[in-house]
């Protein structure tokens, strides 16, 4: 494995941003001193470039097996990695469904052989897959995911005692989708009923609604205090979710923890009128007020950590009618670089940004010797130029569907080198397609 040292980068970690050089070596940050001066099989001058912990993200569908069509995990984690992602968590919803150790065991597989990005896949829960979900191995598996509402496949658990028994006796972190199935399913009827087929995606938030999101994500807040479970609620997309959560302890003492999205801190339910299907997502993107409260509980610690939920369908998929457009969309290439508008504009800070998307998710899930910029640690590292601007086309998205809600919006901000596990991932607009990502672990 080869060195690389880094010269001069400002450095955003643990709350300050301070000049250093970085010396990395089989894989890990070996010094972080004002100077070094070793000889490196790589040396990258960082001048006037600012270097973050690689994001984590706790939540994408990278859609394999089974629908490949869509995505695979050597393509996305090439998106991730060109986006300055090191670590992923990718979700069961794939065909068929990772309800099973040995299905679990297939995906660690497909990341081993493929995956540019460091990986953890979650075990999916079901009605009636309590004695395989129990088999889960906590160091190795980020955690189980509960899908308390609409879901692909056998994946709805809506069976009270299920429920029950997963909360009580989950061997690790419960990640959920919450939205309240009864409700969506009414709410659809009584438009179905006015509009018949020519229901229209700004409906989307009425029949999705935010009474559907509150009531499901307050039961998951009243099963996991229940049963003392280790609780994570993905995708908040209501501003009086957010209410739910306490900021009142260290994250570290937290049982129950919440995620933002990048497209509910980026659109709102204006946004239907110019991107269509393209910004329709499950849970779906809400009011201007929603987005402003999500991002207020991002900052003030009601909300934990900000990830992405990626999840590609073709373009053909997204231009059907909206009652048969699938819900999701491509998001990891670009969602550091919308992280860093978000700092431009002033709403919040550089060290604000890698707290919620590499410190945070770290802590949260215990991921062992990752998300921070520490001697002895893993290098995932990015390094931005934030004065450089990026025009999203549609010849640069790397993501295998072919198109980004971003399209034709010229950032800030260029991802400018990717580091991952000490390999050189992406540089200079460049992918570099040696070493792979490595398994997370985790301190349980």
């Amino acid at each position: 494995m080869s060195s690389i040292l880094i010269k001069n980068a400002q450095v955003v970690n643990e709350g300050t941003i301070q000049v250093f050089d970085i010396y990395v070596k089989d894989g890990r940050i070996e010094k972080l001193a004002p100077q070094i001066d070793i000889q490196a099989d790589q040396e990258i001058n960082a001048e006037g470039l600012h270097l973050l912990p690689g994001l984590i993200d706790d939540q994408v569908h990278f859609r394999e097996p089974g629908l490949t069509y869509k995505a695979n995990i050597f393509t996305e984690s090439r998106a991730a990695v060109a986006g300055g992602t090191t670590s992923f968590m990718e979700m069961p919803n794939t065909v068929p469904n990772t309800l099973t150790q040995k299905l679990l065991q297939d995906k660690y597989d497909i990341g081993q052989d493929s995956s540019l990005a460091n990986y953890s896949f979650f075990m999916g829960a079901a009605n009636d897959n309590l004695d395989e979900v129990l088999k889960t191995n906590p160091r190795d598996v980020c955690g189980v995911k509960v899908f308390m509402g609409s879901s692909t496949g056998n994946m709805l658990v809506d069976n009270e005692t299920a429920l029950e028994n997963i909360f009580r006796n989950s061997p690790t972190l419960i990640a959920t989708h919450c939205e309240d199935e009864a409700t969506i399913k009414a709410n659809l009827a009584a438009y179905k009923e006015k509009y018949g087929e020519n229901v229209t995606i700004d409906m989307h938030p009425l029949i999705r609604s935010a009474e559907a999101c509150y009531l499901s994500s307050s039961k998951a807040v009243e099963l996991a205090k229940k049963n003392n479970a280790r609780l994570h609620i993905l995708h908040i997309s209501t501003g009086k979710e957010t209410f739910l959560f306490d900021n009142s302890i260290p994250l570290d003492q937290k049982k129950i923890t919440a995620e933002a999205c990048i497209h509910h801190l980026w659109f709102s339910d204006e946004d239907y009128k110019t991107k269509g299907n393209y910004i329709k997502w499950n849970p779906a993107v809400k009011t201007a007020a929603d987005r402003d409260q999500i991002l207020k509980a991002v900052l003030d610690g009601h909300i934990d950590v900000i990830a992405t939920d990626h999840a590609p369908h073709t373009i053909e998929e997204k231009e059907q009618a909206y009652l048969h457009a699938p819900s999701g969309g491509p998001l990891v290439q670009h969602a550091l670089l919308a992280l860093l508008d978000v700092v431009h504009q002033g709403k919040m800070t550089l060290e604000q940004l890698v707290q919620k998307t590499a410190h945070n998710t770290a802590t949260c899930f215990q991921i062992e010797q990752r998300g921070f910029i520490r001697e002895g640690y893993w290098a995932d590292l990015v390094l931005v130029n934030l004065n450089k601007p990026y025009e999203v086309t549609r010849q640069n998205i790397l993501s295998k569907c072919g198109w980004s809600p971003f399209e034709n919006h010229t950032f800030t901000s260029t991802i400018e080198h990717t580091i991952v596990s000490g390999n050189l991932a992406y540089s200079s607009g460049q992918i570099i397609e040696v070493g792979s990502g490595h398994r997370l672990l985790f301190n349980r």
